[in-house]
């Protein structure tokens, strides 16, 4: 394992091309959610910092949009190849203060750099469309400029990976920006900033205020603020959506929760069916917006699958996240140990049939020295489906599973997927073709899949849902509709002037 060190002295901000402490005097903690460790210390923002790195971003502004897309990619390519030259070490700070095991700790690290890969990349490609006029001696294309300043809230659970979603293709479209990454991982905030640093950002381009919700607020608050990318819970998310849409001129591209589920029809495999629930369902302990939470299975194969899915969850590797054989890590503090808690007693007033209660590990499961860790386990339960259950439609965020069966053509699956308030992710399990592509159709999703779990996120694809869930994806190519001014361009190369539409351009005088 790499050596890990931190400061002795507390983490600042980075606002206008310099380290700052702020204007505040408190400071908050880095824990490892495995051991509660402490891993650094860091200044906490106040209102003052937010609109001090607001002020640098807009006077930074003019001066960066004034760059070529070549330019500004290249120094993200410096950052390309520090994420891909350390990936070892980033993957493990990601999986000490996230929780996450250590090869989704590293995935993190290469979705990272795949985003920058791809925006960096993207700045050689086409931009813009030519669009056929109406009139012959008439050009029509679209162009794109910035919008100005962006501000980027990020959370925990992608601590490298999502910030550079939001702000790898900002940056390349020539935006500014200031970013406030999670107050779990604090620290992985402080490397992304020193990456960007070290690259060569024009001062002011780039800047990172470290703190809590009220400096996101900040953020969204300021109306020199152009465009605010989020990933985060629904409550904030459609907190911003209700403040920033009534703001003309303002954009958002929020990217949510939601209540997944995972479809076994009659038709499934069921070894692809299990495989995929299980990753749904418990990969970074259930703590993706992607994860399942509820598994759909048609009556003929609903004991079987639940007999071999209650096995796996009663046997898969809880532990020490940092070693290769450990498939779930710890929550990621005790407050979401103790929602997790909230909603497994929920299901049981609300009819459940506990199968699986691992939500509480007893001391042997737990690895040395790590004891005051944030630790939970699977719990999974039948029901039966009801529309009203709280339990099967609010989302939890952890590894609580309801497994819920069907009967009848799987459009009654599709149905009981649909009826939830979220539209971000789900997948179907069949080898009937005319299944997966009814799904296909009808299934409320931003994300779907087929025959492989409902989680996972290819840069090149836009990633968000609908519903609560989302409003335009924070990411890829989606993301530049949020970043940037769209300008139909039209020039006449005619002495004379031709409407479309018939419309006369004859100027008529009384004469």
């Amino acid at each position: 394992m790499a050596q890990h060190t931190t400061n002795a002295d507390p983490y600042g901000h980075y606002i206008d091309g310099e380290w700052v402490s702020g204007s505040g005097e408190d400071t908050f903690e880095s824990t490892n959610p495995a051991t509660d460790e402490q891993l650094a210390t860091f200044h906490r923002a106040t209102e003052n910092d937010v609109d001090r790195a607001v002020d640098a971003a807009a006077d930074a502004a003019e001066e960066w949009r004034e760059h070529s897309y070549i330019d500004r990619a290249e120094i993200l390519w410096e950052v390309y190849n520090e994420l891909r030259d350390r990936h070892q070490e980033l993957g493990e700070i990601v999986t000490m203060e996230s929780g996450k095991e250590i090869s989704e700790g590293k995935a993190d690290v290469t979705e990272a750099w795949h985003m920058v890969e791809w925006a960096a990349g993207n700045a050689r490609h086409p931009h813009g469309d030519v669009v056929p006029s109406e009139i012959a001696s008439k050009d029509s294309y679209m162009r794109r400029s910035p919008r100005g300043v962006v501000g980027c809230v990020t959370p925990w659970n992608f601590p490298v990976a999502i910030p550079f979603w939001h702000m790898a293709v900002t940056l390349v479209e020539g935006n500014t920006v200031v970013w406030k990454p999670a107050e779990q991982t604090p620290w992985c905030g402080q490397v992304v900033a020193e990456m960007l640093a070290d690259a060569g950002v024009p001062d002011g381009v780039f800047n990172l205020v470290q703190g809590f919700g009220d400096a996101g607020a900040a953020i969204v608050d300021d109306d020199r603020v152009d465009t605010i990318l989020f990933t985060g819970s629904a409550e904030v998310g459609h907190q911003i959506a209700d403040q920033i849409g009534g703001e003309p001129g303002r954009e958002a591209a929020l990217e949510m929760g939601g209540k997944n589920s995972v479809i076994v029809t009659e038709e499934a495999d069921l070894d692809v069916a299990l495989h995929s629930a299980v990753m749904s369902s418990f990969k970074t302990t259930g703590q993706r917006c992607v994860s399942s939470e509820r598994l759909i299975v048609h009556t003929n194969v609903y004991e079987e699958f639940k007999n071999q899915f209650v096995e796996l969850a009663e046997s898969v590797a809880v532990g020490d996240p940092l070693e290769e054989n450990t498939f779930m890590g710890p929550a990621i503090d005790e407050r979401q140990v103790e929602k997790f808690r909230r909603y497994n007693d929920l299901a049981r007033t609300e009819g459940a049939n506990v199968l699986v209660d691992r939500a509480e590990l007893p001391p042997e499961e737990i690895p040395d020295g790590h004891e005051e860790g944030s630790w939970v386990g699977p719990f999974v339960y039948e029901i039966g489906y009801d529309p009203d259950l709280r339990c099967i439609r609010e989302e939890v965020f952890g590894p609580h599973v309801a497994l819920i069966e069907y009967e009848g053509g799987v459009d009654r699956a599709i149905e009981i997927h649909n009826d939830v308030p979220y539209g971000l992710a789900g997948t179907i399990i069949s080898e009937d073709y005319r299944q997966l592509n009814q799904y296909r159709d009808y299934g409320e999703v931003g994300l779907a899949y087929a025959n492989l779990p409902c989680i996972g996120a290819e840069v090149q694809l836009p990633f968000g849902g609908g519903k609560k869930s989302g409003k335009g994806p924070a990411s890829a190519r989606e993301v530049i509709e949020a970043v940037t001014e769209r300008t139909a361009w039209t020039v006449n190369n005619s002495s004379d002037i031709e409407m479309a539409q018939g419309l006369s351009a004859d100027i008529k005088t009384e004469d």
